[in-house]
């Protein structure tokens, strides 16, 4: 028996492991707030450089923050439908819920 997972299946487990780590995490409150440039996230997630590339890449490949190149500068921000989308990944998401008094 072998299971066949379509790429919008996979859709919510890239954006859920995306979030799940810590740090990452970190990055997307940060960018919350407003857009920064890597040296602003920098000072506010202090890793190594080399780990916060990766880990905005991670971000960007779930479609979650956007970056937009100012000089030699690049700025990043949450993604215009980030919220949605991490609302969307989890399960039971597209069941409505109603609450009656």
């Amino acid at each position: 028996m072998s299971l066949e997972v379509t790429a919008a299946a996979m859709e919510p487990l890239v954006v859920l492991q995306a979030v799940a780590d810590p740090i990452r995490w970190t990055v997307l409150a940060t960018l919350a707030q407003a857009p920064r440039c890597v040296c602003k996230l920098q000072e506010q997630v202090p890793i190594a450089g080399n780990l916060l590339s990766y880990h905005l890449k991670v971000l960007r490949e779930a479609g979650l923050v956007t970056s937009s190149r100012r000089g030699r500068w690049i700025d990043y921000a949450l993604a215009d439908d980030a919220a949605e989308r991490m609302r969307a990944a989890l399960p039971g998401a597209s069941v409505s819920v109603s609450v009656s008094a």
